[in-house]
C-alpha cells in the first residue's frame, strides 16, 4: 500500500481534532504543536477536508476548527481520499497499464489488496478510534506535554547571584 505522509498526517490531525474539539474549537496551531506537523502543511490538508465537508471553521476569538459531522460518521478512508491520497497497492495506480500498457501478472492481486485495505479503512470511524483507551491515553499525554512545555517557556528567568 502506498500511503504517504499526507494521508497519515490527515488522519492524525483529524483524530486530534475529534478528541480536542469535543468542548471547543481547536486551532491548527494547537494541532501542529501536539502532533509536530507543520502549520502550513496542516492548512493545506484542512482546506481539502473543509472542501470535502469534514471540518468547519469557527471565526473570531476562541475560534478554530470542529468536525462538521459526528465523529462516527467520518471514516478513515474518506479522510485519506479527501486529501487526494489514493489507497492503492498497484504499481500503475489502478490504471491497468503496469506492463507495456497492459495489466501485469500480479495486477489483480494488488487490486484485490487495495480493495481490502479500502474496505478495512471504510469500516473504521473517528468515533470508533476515540473509544479506544490507547487513543485517549496518548491524546491526554500529548496535551499534558504541550502544557508543560508552554509553562516552562513562560517562566521568568532566574538570575544567578
Amino acid at each position: 500500500m502506498r500511503l504517504t505522509t499526507k494521508g497519515r498526517y490527515a488522519v492524525t490531525a483529524m483524530l486530534d481534532l475529534a478528541f480536542h474539539s469535543q468542548t471547543r474549537p481547536v486551532t491548527l496551531t494547537d494541532i501542529a504543536t501536539r502532533q509536530t506537523i507543520s502549520l502550513s502543511y496542516l492548512e493545506q490538508l484542512f482546506a481539502r477536508m473543509r472542501k470535502a465537508g469534514m471540518v468547519k471553521g469557527v471565526r473570531g476569538p476562541g475560534g478554530g476548527y470542529t468536525l462538521s459531522r459526528d465523529a462516527h460518521d467520518i471514516n478513515i478512508a474518506d479522510i485519506i481520499e479527501a486529501v487526494d491520497e489514493p489507497v492503492d497497492s498497484t504499481k500503475c495506480g489502478g490504471k491497468s497499464n503496469c506492463h507495456n500498457d497492459q495489466p501485469c501478472l500480479t495486477h489483480d492481486l494488488w487490486m484485490g489488496l487495495s480493495e481490502q485495505i479500502r474496505a478495512y479503512l471504510k469500516e473504521i470511524s473517528l468515533g470508533q478510534l476515540l473509544e479506544r483507551d490507547m487513543v485517549n491515553e496518548v491524546a491526554k499525554r500529548q496535551a499534558e506535554h504541550v502544557e508543560q512545555v508552554i509553562e516552562i517557556q513562560h517562566r521568568p528567568e532566574r538570575k544567578l547571584a
